[in-house]
């Protein structure tokens, strides 16, 4: 039986108990007057492994050594590094090895993603997203569109909570699906909405996409690592990421891609570079293009060699703690430790705190946002001044995110107790 009030000895008898504790050791926090900072914004930029710094030396000592010959003699040659995350990274998404690839940034990839997946013609040209969707989305749909010659106030149709709600519906999405028909060319969500945590079915939008003859796909910059997905045998279309959120492999790191392999070899549009040619072939540098065969495909320049280092540091981490379903099964006691914590608080303060993050654990990841009703910027000041790390959006929105592989419950405890004595 919990009590009612916030307890660290309680938090650290969970973390005593817990088998992936020990992962924490392995990241690098952020320092607080010469102690670690209660982080919980790995939702924005994960920490970093411990081991990054020696896999990035790795690579700088074979640059050296080698130069150019650094492809084919470093001690993970360069010309297919990318190859080393496939297995670990399709492991994450729930896909084929031959189906995912590291490449780009998110963005990019969106806007590469579109041109195969959104190729308007006649009247099938308008594109389904949830409203309030991370901004960079939405301009890359609507510059998509204008760059098809469409119109952007009637070609993007975008899903919003109902009134005085925060959460979007299924059945309205699905209900927009249906009413779009034969007009519906794409659609691309959020797999988990970045302001709210709110995790969408990206089964039943795929399947409703499918039925009128629509592409689906999603980003899955905040489902990716943070949440078991299946994107093969859902069968969705294609799907993009960053990995510098949960995947912990730094600032601006490389991006990833999903493509279903039903697609692989299809007469979809595409932008070609030189890095999606037969590999056998390439550096043979004939005019003509022999297409990979699989989502390398749609690489278009050779590897980003130090920020897939840093990345394959972090996959192999994952893979190490035992995959995402271990992973989430760590990451919903975190949450749920995380909900009854504030909980603790709004009984203790009386304050105004309201998640509004669902509760049901189909429909959420690790991150919960609270909106701090009453409360303005001094109170994640405040927090921030105690060496409590989270994310503040406007006019009032706390987000945080216990992340399993590094996160504890003793971190939770503490900023409850933190956040109590701010409210008071």
């Amino acid at each position: 039986m919990q009590s009612h009030t916030i307890s660290i000895s309680e938090a650290k008898a969970l973390d005593a108990e817990d088998p992936l504790s020990g992962f924490r050791k392995k990241f690098i926090f952020s320092q607080h007057n010469g102690k670690d900072a209660l982080y919980f914004t790995g939702n924005s930029l994960g920490l970093q492994p411990k081991a990054a710094k020696y896999a990035l030396q790795i690579e700088l000592d074979d640059w050296g050594e080698h130069g150019v010959e650094g492809h084919f003699r470093a001690r993970n040659p360069w010309m297919h590094y990318h190859e080393l995350l496939s297995k670990n990274l399709a492991d994450i998404v729930g896909a084929k090895p031959s189906e995912v690839v590291a490449m780009n940034a998110l963005t990019v990839n969106l806007h590469l993603l579109l041109v195969s997946f959104y190729s308007p013609k006649d009247s099938r040209k308008k594109i389904i997203c949830e409203a309030n969707a991370f901004p960079s989305d939405r301009y890359a749909l609507l510059s998509q569109i204008e760059f098809h010659g469409g119109n952007p106030e009637t070609d993007l149709i975008e899903i919003e909570p109902r009134e005085g709600e925060n959460l979007i519906l299924l059945e309205d999405v699905l209900s927009a699906i249906e009413e779009a028909g034969d007009e519906l060319k794409t659609v691309m969500m959020g797999g988990i909405n970045y302001y709210t945590g709110q995790l969408h079915n990206i089964e039943a939008i795929t399947n409703a996409a499918h039925e009128v003859g629509a592409f689906c796909g999603f980003d899955l910059a905040h489902a990716a690592g943070n949440v078991p997905l299946n994107l093969h045998d859902l069968g969705i279309d294609f799907a993009c990421w960053c990995t510098y959120k949960y995947m912990n492999s730094g600032p601006g790191s490389v991006g990833g891609i999903f493509i279903h392999e039903k697609h692989h070899n299809s007469r979809l549009p595409r932008l070609e570079g030189w890095w999606g040619h037969d590999k056998e072939t390439r550096f043979k540098m004939t005019p003509d293009y022999i297409s990979m065969g699989t989502a390398e495909s749609w690489q278009m320049s050779n590897a980003p060699i130090f920020n897939m280092a840093i990345h394959n540091v972090s996959l192999n981490i994952f893979k190490e703690a035992g995959g995402m379903e271990v992973l989430r099964e760590r990451s919903l006691r975190l949450t749920d430790y995380l909900e009854q914590t504030i909980g603790k608080v709004v009984e203790a303060t009386s304050a105004n705190l309201e998640i509004i993050t669902p509760c049901n654990h189909d429909n959420r990841g690790c991150q919960l946002s609270v909106v701090a009703h009453g409360q303005g910027r001094e109170l994640f000041d405040t927090l921030s001044a105690n060496g409590v790390i989270v994310d503040w959006r406007d006019p009032a929105v706390i987000r945080m995110a216990p992340v399993p592989l590094y996160n504890s419950f003793e971190d939770i405890a503490r900023f409850g107790l933190i956040l109590q004595d701010a409210l008071n």
